[in-house]
């Protein structure tokens, strides 16, 4: 009994934490209502076979000024529309790059409303593949039987199903916006795609160096020429500590309880270094080269987005009209505000004991925005 009472207790406080996370990315689209943009590093956790193999992860983009005209065109976002993730993949009709508004590219819906507490995997294929027919058919088209077609698709939306998001967002000017969708629309949308040399996360790094030049670079000790996520987020972390002006935070999206849990972001040694399977043979045949390798990832590529918890909270909608002087919501997504002040290299994560906070919020852990060493 003591058990079953246990596992309700866990289930309740992952649906929970599910809402919360939601609750999250409604107040990181605040962002555009509140008149300034960003631009923001996704950086996804590895998952599944591929993930255990090459457990770097998945780095996309986030603007939440810009928008998507259709999957392989942009336009700047009218009034309440949330914003768009463009990144780079590979095997999705030939293009270089697809972009997706935010809530599907996270929950494979149009409305947060929409958006499960907990899925199994039938329950995700199913909002997949019901967001393909509406939206994706151009880049997915049916089967011959009219059945769900297979292949990589399937990246492009639910993206929080399988795996935990960090997010590092900078701040950025309307003008910087227009420029990148002018450039992005003009530029051949063909793919080029190659894990060594043009990859996810040179596509970011790219991304981000447009809007801040030379923000971001390759680690050639750590991950051996690589780009990795991971480095992405590195390196946009140190320059926002050098330019405070663009306020870089950070945040965590949870993954939505149901699938496997993802797994860390590793970098290239690091993940040789962590990796039994590999780094215990290594050790036993070449023990000097081995020893090398953790000497590079102790010195060169250590990054923890993870570190010296600070709180943050989120004021329900019903709390909201009483700090707008009209006391009228600035529409539906208006209903939920920051109510501490945002702080430079922090990173929100879910309150992991939502019992311990008063009725009619939603609690968040803050974190900073990575810390190397």
């Amino acid at each position: 009994m003591k058990k079953n009472g246990t596992r309700k207790k866990a289930v309740l406080k992952s649906e929970r934490s599910c809402t919360a996370g939601i609750l999250l990315l409604v107040a990181l689209l605040l962002g555009g209502a509140r008149g300034y943009g960003a631009v923001a590093l996704l950086m996804g956790e590895p998952y599944g076979t591929l993930g255990g193999m090459s457990p770097t992860g998945h780095a996309a983009i986030y603007l939440d000024r810009v928008c998507a005209e259709s999957p392989t065109r942009l336009r700047m976002c009218h009034p309440g529309e949330l914003g768009v993730v463009v990144s780079r993949y590979s095997g999705v009709a030939g293009y270089d790059w697809i972009a997706i508004p935010v809530v599907p590219y996270l929950y494979a819906v149009d409305n947060l409303s929409e958006t499960p507490e907990s899925v199994d995997r039938a329950d995700v294929a199913a909002l997949r593949d019901a967001y393909r027919r509406a939206h994706l058919t151009m880049l997915a088209p049916d089967r011959n039987d009219e059945k769900t077609p297979d292949g990589r698709w399937t990246e492009l939306v639910g993206a929080s199903y399988d795996r935990t998001i960090y997010v590092f967002e900078a701040q950025t000017t309307r003008e910087q916006d227009e420029r990148f969708v002018e450039r992005y629309n003009d530029k051949p949308n063909v793919s080029h795609f190659n894990f060594f040399l043009n990859n996810c996360a040179d596509f970011s790094k790219s991304v981000l160096n447009f809007y801040f030049p030379h923000a971001v670079h390759k680690n050639y000790i750590s991950d051996v020429g690589l780009t990795t996520p991971k480095q992405d987020a590195r390196s946009l972390t140190k320059y926002g500590k050098k330019h405070p002006e663009l306020e870089l935070t950070a945040y965590v999206i949870p993954q939505v309880p149901g699938l496997k849990r993802s797994t860390h972001v590793n970098g290239v040694v690091e993940a040789l270094v962590k990796s039994k399977r590999y780094v215990v043979p290594l050790a036993i045949l070449h023990p000097e080269f081995t020893g090398g390798l953790v000497m590079v990832y102790l010195s060169n590529g250590r990054f923890n987005p993870s570190k010296n918890a600070l709180p943050f909270k989120i004021v329900a909608a019903s709390d909201h009209a009483a700090n707008n002087e009209t006391g009228e919501l600035a529409g539906e997504m208006a209903g939920l505000e920051i109510t501490a002040p945002k702080m430079t290299d922090t990173l929100p994560l879910l309150f992991t004991s939502p019992d311990a906070e008063p009725a009619g919020s939603a609690s968040l852990h803050t974190l900073p925005a990575g810390e190397s060493r």
